[in-house]
């Protein structure tokens, strides 16, 4: 298994500078081909003729605004494709709403690449709705980047939190192509205190390093126990070890007619200080 097509999100945003550079270093280390979607986003107008018709005008110029942005994206994005080297890529333009686009084009891309809501920055919310969505509905791996620091290396020291789960499993057989680039890897399950021993997860544990022996990827795996939540304690030990990268599953559930992030996978997403590989 290896990566042959990255996808990377464009925008007008400032994070899209730092996206796109890490997004044409894993294409360069992994040697796959590089697609930069543009989404344009969608107009709402209001339902009513009465209402919409005096917006038309309005309508078709904002939509104007929104595929000029959308082009400038991609302009810039093949620039720097040229100007680093990148040796195959490519742009998309789609008038379509964002996270839907995004989750479609992942279908024939191995890797997207986004970027984490700046909560400081005008459209948080939405921005933070779309990694969400993506991340919830997407059929691949997703990397979402912190908005704050420099990201100098992603995957050279990579943390995998473990809790012998489907999503956990997925996330990691997903991770594999960076994996067995890693110089370490370590995984780790958390028992909060008072939660049980290790009983249990340490069989577990123990026959998953063993298959990720057979994959090429030697680990080191342990249990830790905890006295914070595990969101906490996993952002915790990803600082002592100075992981360049975590890979975790990502959880949701059902709420009405809807499928919405679980509070600790939402709780990552938000605090997250290095780039996040997530699997749902």
């Amino acid at each position: 298994m290896t990566y042959r097509s990255l996808l990377v999100y464009l925008d007008h945003d400032p994070l899209c500078t730092t996206r796109t550079e890490v997004a044409m270093r894993l294409a360069q280390v992994l040697d796959c081909h590089l697609v930069g979607v543009a989404p344009t986003g969608l107009i709402d107008l209001p339902a009513t003729a009465e209402v919409a018709a005096p917006l038309a005008d309005f309508a078709a110029l904002a939509w104007d605004v929104l595929r000029s942005q959308a082009e400038q994206a991609t302009d810039r994005f093949r620039d720097k494709c040229r100007a680093a080297g990148v040796k195959s890529f490519e742009t998309v333009v789609d008038e379509a709403d964002k996270a839907p686009s995004l989750v479609r084009h992942a279908h024939c891309s191995d890797l997207t690449v986004l970027t984490q809501a700046d909560p400081s920055a005008p459209g948080y919310r939405v921005a933070q709705e779309l990694v969400e969505q993506v991340v919830l509905h997407s059929a691949r791996p997703t990397l979402i980047l912190p908005y704050a620091g420099r990201i100098d290396s992603v995957g050279t020291n990579v943390m995998v939190a473990w809790d012998d789960s489907r999503e956990a499993a997925r996330a990691l057989s997903d991770a594999l192509p960076l994996l067995r680039l890693a110089q370490r890897v370590q995984v780790i399950s958390w028992n909060e205190a008072g939660g049980g021993d290790d009983k249990t997860l340490r069989p577990r544990l123990d026959a998953l390093h063993q298959w990720l022996m057979w994959q090429g990827v030697p680990a080191d795996v342990r249990v830790e126990t905890t006295d914070i939540s595990i969101a906490d304690a996993m952002l915790s030990r990803a600082a002592d070890l100075s992981a360049d990268l975590i890979v975790m599953g990502a959880y949701g559930h059902a709420r009405w007619a809807e499928r919405v992030l679980g509070g600790a996978t939402r709780g990552q997403l938000a605090s997250m200080t290095v780039p996040v590989l997530m699997s749902h």
